[in-house]
């Protein structure tokens, strides 16, 4: 072979080896390339499942922040149906959809003794009375209840179709018919005639029920009574002929010796030894109580709707008619002791059985701490 040829397939093999070893650099790139992307998707998908997980826990702990109970205890609350628990509507409403700070459970009652009862056996912790069934409970345990705030002031009005009658001063003469016979709506109604002047000038005549006296208002609309919301508001609608002219609770506060003193339906007592141990959280529904009330009067709608949902007034467009006229109120501290001494003072001048017998002493009236007046 001639040296030229030999020389020729020295260079065709060189070139064979260096192409050989280009493709054999190129697939170890390539596998190379690949294990490294593996391992890119591999700390990509560690790192967004450690995001997803601190932003699960981050989430977690927000939820047992928004449901965070400052006391474990169940608090259990009654009331009665009218007046004294549309204050509440708005927490009831709340503790349903699990946003009060505390676990709470509702029970409305037809009649103050079904309360009183389960305050005594201890089944229950807080109750809304009437004013007067506070203190005679409060003397039958021996002070072992108190009063942590007025939730409603007074719920009477007088009603009549009779043009002549506008003012109390009208009454003279006349005849009125209300409910109450014997009890507190009798005594406050003599207390501000008696204040007026006008004791034994102004002929009362009793029924039982309210709807009674309804029906002798369609009878004769110029018949005169003496009415508690939310009645007073429905006989109206019922009855376009009757009109409102008195308001017992404006009348009370122009009486020359009321003092500081305000007609009070009902009011919010708590059994002393829940208070001992869960102070902290009965101040917080004192707090949330304030801002129920305060939401019953300002957003009407809402309140109207709640008040019918729960029963206490059949129809939401007449509970917007009658809130107005309930005086809800949450009144706390200082306030509430003398609003409430005095009239209770007035009952007791009146009949001593009627606040069980003896005016309550100071521990009657619990400041509960954080609790602001409204």
């Amino acid at each position: 072979m001639k040296k030229s040829g030999i020389l020729l397939m020295m260079a065709a093999a060189a070139m064979l080896a260096v192409t050989g070893c280009g493709s054999q650099q190129t697939e170890t790139t390539g596998a190379a390339a690949e294990t490294s992307a593996a391992e890119t998707e591999a700390e990509t998908t560690e790192a967004e499942t450690e995001a997803e997980t601190e932003t699960a826990s981050a989430a977690s702990e927000e939820g047992e922040e928004e449901h965070f109970y400052i006391d474990d205890t169940l608090l259990r609350v009654g009331s009665l149906k009218g007046p004294t628990t549309i204050g509440l509507v708005n927490m009831m409403e709340a503790a349903e959809a699990d946003e009060l700070p505390y676990q709470a459970e509702f029970t409305m009652a037809t009649t103050g003794d079904e309360l009183t009862a389960k305050m005594v056996s201890g089944d229950m912790d807080i109750a809304l009375v009437p004013a007067n069934l506070a203190s005679v409970l409060y003397n039958k345990t021996e002070g072992q209840i108190s009063v942590i705030d007025i939730n409603t002031l007074g719920v009477l009005y007088g009603v009549t179709g009779d043009e002549s009658i506008q003012s109390l001063e009208d009454l003279e003469g006349k005849t009125v018919y209300m409910t109450g016979q014997g009890t507190t709506p009798e005594f406050a109604f003599n207390y501000i005639l008696e204040q007026n002047g006008l004791s034994g000038k102004v002929t009362v005549e009793f029924r039982n029920e309210a709807t009674e006296i309804a029906a002798l208002l369609k009878e004769d609309p110029t018949r005169i009574a003496i009415l508690p919301q939310p009645f007073a508001t429905v006989t109206m609608q019922q009855n376009e002929s009757v009109r409102e002219f008195l308001d017992l609770t404006e009348e009370w506060k122009k009486c020359p010796d009321s003092g500081d003193s305000q007609l009070v339906t009902g009011v919010t007592i708590v059994r002393n030894d829940f208070l001992k141990e869960h102070e902290a959280l009965v101040a917080e529904f004192v707090l949330e109580h304030q801002e129920s009330a305060l939401q019953a009067v300002e957003d009407m709608d809402t309140t109207s709707e709640l008040v019918a949902k729960y029963g206490i007034i059949e129809k939401a467009p007449v509970a917007k008619l009658a809130l107005p006229k309930c005086n809800i109120v949450c009144i706390t501290g200082a306030a509430m002791k003398d609003a409430l001494s005095g009239y209770l003072d007035v009952l007791y001048q009146a009949n001593p059985q009627s606040v069980g017998g003896a005016l309550p002493g100071d521990d009657f009236y619990a400041f509960v701490e954080n609790a602001e007046e409204s």
